[in-house]
C-alpha cells in the first residue's frame, strides 16, 4: 500500500508516517517502480503499535525502547514492565499536579465571583509578581 492508503488504515497524518520514519521507528519502505513507498502488512502492524502507544501518552524515547523490546519476543518481559511502570508513575505525577491546579483554581473562583476585576484573586493570581522580571 502506498502511504496515503497506509495513513488511512491508522488514521495517521503522512507527515506523521515520515517523521516516523526519520526517527528510526519505522524502517524505510521499499519503493514502487515510480518511486512511491511501498508497505506492507508489517509496517502496518508496527504503525498501530506506535500509534497506540502515543495514545496511552508514551514518549517518543519509550515507544523505540518498546519496540526493540517487542522486537525480541524471547527475552523476559521485565524491561517492558520497567518502561510501563516508569511511565505510570509519570502519569500519577501529573494526575496529582492537576489535582492541585483545579483545587487552587477552584479556590480562587469562589472568591471572585462579586466584585471589581481589580480586586479579582484570579487575574491577581496570573499577573506577574509586582517588581519581577520577565522571561
Amino acid at each position: 500500500m502506498k502511504i496515503g492508503e497506509l495513513a488511512r488504515a491508522t488514521d495517521t497524518k503522512v507527515e506523521t508516517i515520515r517523521y516516523y520514519e526519520g526517527a528510526g521507528l519505522l524502517a524505510p519502505p521499499p519503493r514502487t517502480g515510480g518511486n512511491y513507498r511501498s508497505y506492507g502488512s508489517d509496517e502496518l502492524s508496527r504503525l498501530s503499535f506506535i500509534r497506540r502507544a502515543r495514545d496511552l501518552g508514551f514518549s517518543l524515547d519509550e515507544v523505540r525502547e518498546l519496540l526493540t523490546l517487542a522486537d525480541d519476543r524471547d527475552q523476559p518481559c521485565g524491561a517492558v514492565d520497567a518502561v510501563a511502570s516508569s511511565h505510570l508513575a509519570t502519569i500519577e505525577r501529573k494526575i496529582a499536579d492537576l489535582a492541585q491546579m483545579r483545587d487552587e483554581l477552584a479556590r480562587v473562583i469562589g472568591s471572585c465571583r462579586l466584585g471589581k476585576v481589580g480586586d479579582c484573586k484570579i487575574i491577581q493570581t496570573l499577573e506577574p509578581m509586582r517588581g519581577a522580571a520577565r522571561g
